[in-house]
């Protein structure tokens, strides 16, 4: 089964200023959100495999959509993040499918490595609701500067059958980030934690 998509949306978000001083370069995030229909909307089912694989496909489509919005090559992405939210006649497990089993395996082929874990939520809410996509370093978790996030939200979406689907990318931290720890020039990516 393949994402019966309604829409994708991707925008990139610089911040050029921050506290009256001048970040440059700018930070810059790219969020790429597809809503697609929710093909177990409205019933329970037990094998939710068909989200896994569409979960699979949305990692590609919407990291690949991200790098060539920030206009980078793979390996200069250094974060990034994934959530979903469920729409009335959907349950969180619906995200969890999407999300988690086979998503990350493709978003890390679109931004090379990508040897940590990949920061993740979700919810229920309807049209219009906020969504919260949490970031963190690609290949090491410690990196504290990365510790982020990226708010998304859509006027018409998700509906009651429907799911928001969103991925973020990033090509820095977090403008005059000073809270100390493990640099992104020190990274070494090994584990996924330094």
């Amino acid at each position: 089964m393949s994402a019966d998509i309604r829409k994708i949306a991707v925008w990139v978000e610089e911040t050029h200023q921050e506290a009256g001083r001048a970040v440059a370069p700018a930070t810059r995030k790219a969020v790429a959100v597809a809503v697609i229909a929710n093909p177990f909307a409205g019933e329970y089912v037990e094998d939710l495999s068909p989200l896994m694989e569409i979960g699979a496909e949305l990692g590609e489509t919407l990291g690949k959509r991200c790098v060539k919005a920030l206009g980078i090559t793979p390996d200069q992405a250094e974060s990034y993040g994934k959530a979903a939210m469920v729409g009335d006649n959907g349950e969180l497990e619906h995200a969890a499918a999407l999300l988690h089993p086979k998503m990350g395996a493709p978003l890390r082929n679109e931004v090379e490595k990508g040897a940590a874990l990949v920061p993740s939520s979700k919810k229920m809410g309807g049209p219009g609701q906020d969504l919260d996509v949490p970031l963190g370093h690609k290949d090491a978790a410690y990196v504290r500067s990365h510790f982020d996030g990226v708010e998304v939200r859509l006027n018409d979406a998700p509906r009651a059958n429907e799911i928001l689907v969103a991925i973020a990318v990033t090509d820095s931290g977090r403008p005059l980030p000073r809270v100390g720890g493990l640099t992104h020039s020190d990274a070494i990516g090994k584990d996924g934690l330094r």
